[in-house]
């Protein structure tokens, strides 16, 4: 069998492209998770389950079903605005406890939470894969996928090492449950915003 050295190189690109800030939202994570083992673990398989939607809801779509209709897409902005208003209301309740003097960098990091925000986070890229897989078939759609989720691991291990680095986590372990919520808001209004959701 014959590998596509072209197919794989533009699946790189595009996967590169479409998810750059996506390592942003990485490395917030994996910096709460600390050195945690089942945090960071819970933070890899919530990224893994969230792209593995947007692929699934990509191979549909171009299968000619319409999953995700594009009028709905920019209010998926609402799932990570959801989340760090809660984020935020947990840092404000916490205030002044022993907790909020020494937070607990794994407590706040869930699987479904992870997964959640990178769909939400990485639902225009949907718009982006559906032509790009209806015009490469079943096999390519394929070879997209593999690639794709290869991808992930690296995204996954580059966000860790950035998490890891002495500066940043000394950053992420004193301001990380405060930057968690503004993040996540900041990601909600942005895809609400740009998607000129409720007429914005």
């Amino acid at each position: 069998m014959l590998v596509d050295w072209a197919l794989i190189g533009r699946a790189a690109a595009m996967f590169a492209v479409t998810n750059i800030d996506d390592m942003v939202v990485l490395a917030v994570f994996f910096g709460r998770a600390g050195r945690s083992r089942s945090a960071v673990a819970r933070v890899v398989v919530g990224q893994y389950l969230g792209f593995a939607a947007i692929l699934a809801a990509s191979v549909v779509g171009a299968l000619g079903a319409n999953l995700l209709p594009e009028k709905a897409i920019p209010y998926l902005g609402l799932l990570p605005l959801i989340l760090g208003l809660r984020a935020a209301w947990n840092v404000r309740r916490d205030r002044g406890s022993e907790n909020a003097a020494a937070p607990e960098q794994s407590a706040g990091v869930g699987v479904l939470q992870v997964a959640t925000v990178t769909f939400a986070n990485g639902g225009d890229n949907i718009g982006v894969y559906v032509p790009v897989f209806a015009l490469a078939g079943p096999d390519g759609m394929a070879g997209y996928a593999v690639v794709f989720l290869c991808s992930v691991a690296l995204w996954c291990l580059a966000g860790w090492f950035f998490a890891s680095r002495r500066a940043v986590s000394a950053l992420l372990t004193r301001w990380g449950h405060v930057v968690l919520p503004v993040v996540l808001i900041g990601i909600g209004f942005t895809i609400l915003i740009d998607g000129g959701a409720f007429g914005l």
